[in-house]
């Protein structure tokens, strides 16, 4: 299958035939941060999938925040090109867990960390909590949603 920096390329090359500017430009800005992260640091090193995929999250987040803003400043217009990026780069991050399948990882690992201390968790293990949830779920929840959930289910 390739990287997702290889699949950003192919897919960039095929847009760039076929003149779609929207995706080509938005491919590009996803290969650039790639690339930037890479070097990022005192050398360059190869980013695992896992890294690879963080940076595009926090790629669209960062779009998720321009378009809020946009529209708040009354710029539909490039409200919607935010947007757009940010199906484009959607495209490449693996779906995200449904509510159901999070709140049900959520509460696994509170059973579990009950099991382990022998009595019911506290607010004291919420970080824990919160850090095997992020684990098990690998990228497909936000970290925000996830402490929430974890915050609630504590209570």
């Amino acid at each position: 299958m390739g990287t997702v920096e290889d699949r950003l390329h192919d897919d960039m090359v095929a847009a760039m035939k076929a003149r779609n500017t929207v995706l080509t430009t938005t491919l590009r800005m996803g290969i650039g941060a790639l690339k930037n992260e890479k070097v990022a640091g005192k050398e360059a090193r190869e980013l695992t999938q896992d890294e690879e995929i963080a940076v595009l999250q926090r790629e669209v987040r960062s779009r998720k925040d321009s378009a809020q803003a946009y529209t708040d400043g009354g710029r539909p217009e490039l409200a919607a090109k935010e947007l757009a990026e940010i199906e484009v780069l959607s495209a490449y991050l693996p779906s995200m867990l449904s509510d159901a399948e999070l709140d049900a990882i959520v509460a696994e690992e509170i059973a579990a960390a009950a099991q382990a201390s022998g009595e019911a968790p506290t607010m004291r293990q919420m970080g824990a909590i919160i850090k095997a949830v992020n684990g098990r779920a690998s990228g497909r929840a936000e970290g925000k949603t996830v402490a929430a959930k974890v915050k609630a289910a504590l209570r």
